[in-house]
């Protein structure tokens, strides 16, 4: 009987992408993979250090993965894993503990999966993790969207941020083996390929290129797809990759754009690499060069030394910003960081407060963005069929379309005319397939 496998993962995009290479390891070995709800003779979690959260939620699903089988091997990899591996291994059931230089060669660590009387803990320092290890996710049952990993590690020093602790310096993968990559997914039907990374913005500093090089080679690749950057920081958003996005269809019209705060003082506690003025600026210019494009905002709440003042600073800020949606993140202490250093603690009831104003903020800024779609015509990318009767999918600027199901429409970018709103998605009419009066009912 083969042996089953289930995989956990915390935490963002690339940690999903990594996720799903480790599985593809364990497939080619003759395991099976199952839903991390069943029992499996080993457990795999990839875990997040990003929150406190993430490592108390690292600990219920060890918990949860033994009650399955108390006999499984537990592993538990990334960054939680490579900050606190001295905790993890008092996690009662854990067997291995993989550092992020490790995780990618476990079946050379580990010898056999039997479960240990004490667990085994492989982590590399972080000066030591030069490694790239090449990852890449996709869709579970469609071949409509694919994340690439291009870029890891990161050299900036934001005051809050332990993830250059996590996965160390800034590396990119090799333009030619990403290239490769990116055309192989292509020819296997994916049309929408997300490049990932922890600051993919840095892709190529360290191996003599850049992000727009490579985004050039990309979009000059032969097929019907796009592209989709994750996230980008707003002084790495370059001149040359907003002309990119200008001239080719390939790219598409949204950028997800870290913030942080909307106050001059808490931006320069972070530690971030802009100011107020110059960020305000970039959106402005991406809205005169692309009138229809989507951005996306992540800022964080309640870091020390925010007062009252500061987060209406921010507050108002965004307000007046013309973006699309905010994510909103409530501040954590975490070890080793300059920001448990900092004065001015606040109190976690008001984090959660300020938390709440800014994610109902967001959802005003998401609602009026949808709104203006109304009467223009978007390029949506369909996914499979989830419904008898209808299918959604997301346009070049990340809006939530959902139309009538048609067989051909699944994986298939198509053009839509956005006729109503309805709460947090559009609908509307695909040009030459909808009769006029079509329209999918609220």
């Amino acid at each position: 009987m083969d042996k089953k496998v289930a995989l956990h993962t915390l935490g963002c995009k690339l940690n999903f992408s990594e996720t799903s290479t480790i599985g593809k390891q364990f497939l080619d070995r003759g395991f099976k993979i199952v839903n991390f709800k069943n029992k499996a003779d080993v457990y795999l979690i990839n875990t997040c250090t990003v929150t406190e959260n993430a490592n108390r939620e690292c600990r219920q699903i060890v918990r949860r993965a033994l009650r399955q089988n108390p006999y499984a091997h537990i592993i538990v990899t990334g960054c939680y894993a490579q900050l606190s591996s001295e905790e993890i291994t008092g996690i009662k059931g854990v067997d291995t503990v993989l550092g992020n230089n490790e995780k990618f060669k476990l079946f050379s660590i580990i010898e056999d999966f039997s479960k240990r009387d004490l667990s085994c803990t492989f982590v590399s320092p972080t000066n030591q993790l030069n490694d790239f290890g090449a990852a890449y996710s996709t869709d579970a049952d469609s071949r409509t969207r694919a994340y690439l990993k291009i870029q890891d590690g990161c050299d900036y020093k934001c005051t809050f941020c332990t993830i250059p602790l996590a996965r160390g310096k800034s590396r990119s993968m090799n333009p030619v083996d990403v290239l490769d990559k990116f055309k192989s997914l292509v020819n296997s039907g994916y049309k929408e390929i997300i490049l990932t990374g922890v600051n993919v913005g840095d892709y190529g500093k360290h191996i003599g290129g850049n992000l727009f090089t490579l985004l050039k080679k990309m979009v000059a690749v032969p097929g019907k797809f796009r592209i989709r950057i994750s996230s980008i920081e707003p002084n790495l958003l370059t001149d040359d990759i907003i002309a990119l996005t200008v001239d080719n269809e390939k790219m598409c019209r949204h950028f997800h754009i870290p913030l942080q705060s909307g106050s001059s003082k808490i931006l320069k506690l972070m530690q971030r690499r802009y100011t107020i003025n110059y960020y305000s600026s970039l959106i402005d210019k991406l809205r005169n060069k692309i009138p229809d494009i989507g951005i996306g905002v992540d800022v964080i709440v309640g870091t020390p030394g925010e007062t009252d003042k500061h987060f209406k600073e921010t507050q108002n800020f965004l307000n007046d910003l013309q973006i699309s949606y905010l994510h909103v993140f409530t501040y954590s202490e975490r070890p080793n960081t300059k920001a448990v250093e900092l004065s001015g603690s606040v109190d976690k009831a008001e984090r959660k407060k300020r938390n709440k104003i800014l994610r109902i903020l967001s959802d005003k800024k998401k609602h009026s963005f949808y709104n203006k779609m109304i009467g223009k015509k978007l390029k949506v990318l369909f996914e499979s069929n989830n419904s008898s009767s209808t299918i959604k999918g997301f346009s070049s600027n990340y809006v939530r379309v959902e139309n009538f199901y048609k067989p051909e429409l699944e994986n298939n970018i198509r053009t839509v005319k956005i006729l109503e709103v309805d709460s947090d998605i559009c609908k509307g009419i695909i040009m030459g397939i909808n009769k006029p009066v079509e329209l999918l009912a609220g």
